[in-house]
């Protein structure tokens, strides 16, 4: 049963509102190249362009706005990560004057933990996985006394959903928009505001085979954990997905698409290649899937949200390379 609300278009414009100080719009650029490959018209959302590199940091400004808001006496949070979030909790902490604790798992990428702790958040490492991170983050926060901020959670969505305001605005007739699943704050902000403005574009999520849980939980009808999540985007290694974020998918997504690594690879490849644009596993995606239904969508208007560019360089060297 729901018992929450999306975001609505009146306080998605004052979220835009809220961080316009902090970063400016991404661009969404149809590129001749990328069209070419995909047999169709395609519009990126730039949101590898954000301040830390990835869609994440808006909803992180606008859900420590609101804590700074509700809770003044608040001085120290904590959140778990695979990177994005953690960057974006760490830059919206140290804007609004608060403390931050980012819990890792082991193995985490090198260059997000460095970028992470450059915003003066303190690094944690933990755990096989995000899921034994977050578990982590929350036992830590209590023991802290630290505030546990989630990483699916409707603050976080309303400033999220400020990408998907830009792009439905900018391309109002787009058909499909293709977008990743790592929790699920941008499809669903994404969603919201398609119905927002009474839009008929068709949202598509994408998960990779190696962490199923949201393509599993859409054809369920109901959360669907899986025991491991294990995919080059880092991103998209989820094992424990979100309920309300899955009842979200449910109701206004068109369908889920599944991707494999390589096919990843290739499209992370094809962001250099085609545009000059450096893209994580998540952040390509949305391309990937598109390439894999290029027949079936040919001919129409679509959009990918290209999510991040945070990737490691010998990660991505060795990614580019080998397709070269």
């Amino acid at each position: 049963m729901t018992d929450f609300e999306l975001p609505t278009l009146a306080s998605v414009e004052a979220a835009a509102a809220l961080i316009s100080p902090v970063l400016t719009p991404t661009a969404q650029i149809c590129w001749p190249l990328l069209s070419a490959r995909a047999g169709t018209e395609v519009w990126v959302k730039h949101e590898n362009h954000n301040p830390t590199g990835a869609f994440k940091v808006r909803g992180g400004l606008t859900y420590m706005a609101d804590l700074k808001a509700r809770a003044p006496e608040t001085t120290g949070v904590i959140a778990a990560t695979r990177g994005n979030h953690g960057q974006s909790i760490a830059h919206a902490a140290r804007r609004y004057g608060m403390t931050a604790t980012i819990v890792v798992p082991r193995g985490n990428s090198k260059e997000k933990n460095a970028a992470t702790m450059a915003y003066g958040a303190d690094l944690v490492e933990y755990g096989a996985d995000f899921q034994e991170a977050l578990e982590h983050a929350v036992a830590l926060g209590e023991t802290r006394k630290l505030h546990a901020v989630p990483s699916f959670d409707m603050g976080l969505v309303r400033g999220v959903a400020t990408y998907a305001l830009e792009m439905l605005r900018s391309i109002s007739d787009l058909d499909t928009v293709y977008v990743p699943i790592g929790l699920g704050s941008g499809i669903a902000g994404m969603i919201a505001m398609r119905d927002a403005l009474g839009l008929a574009t068709k949202v598509v999520g994408v998960v990779a085979e190696g962490a199923a849980g949201y393509a599993l939980s859409f054809a369920a009808g109901r959360p669907v954990p899986t025991n491991q999540a294990m995919t080059v985007a880092d991103g998209l290694a989820v094992r424990t997905p979100h309920a309300q974020a899955v009842e979200i998918v449910c109701k206004g997504a068109d369908r889920i698409v599944t991707v494999s690594d390589a096919e990843i690879r290739a499209a992370m490849t094809h962001y250099y290649t085609d545009t000059h644009n450096l893209a994580e596993g998540a952040g390509a995606a949305g391309l990937a899937a598109l390439l894999q239904e290029k027949r079936s969508m040919a001919g129409k208007k679509v959009g990918v949200v290209l999510t991040g560019g945070n990737v490691d360089l010998p990660v991505y060297t060795g990614i580019v390379g080998a397709q070269a």
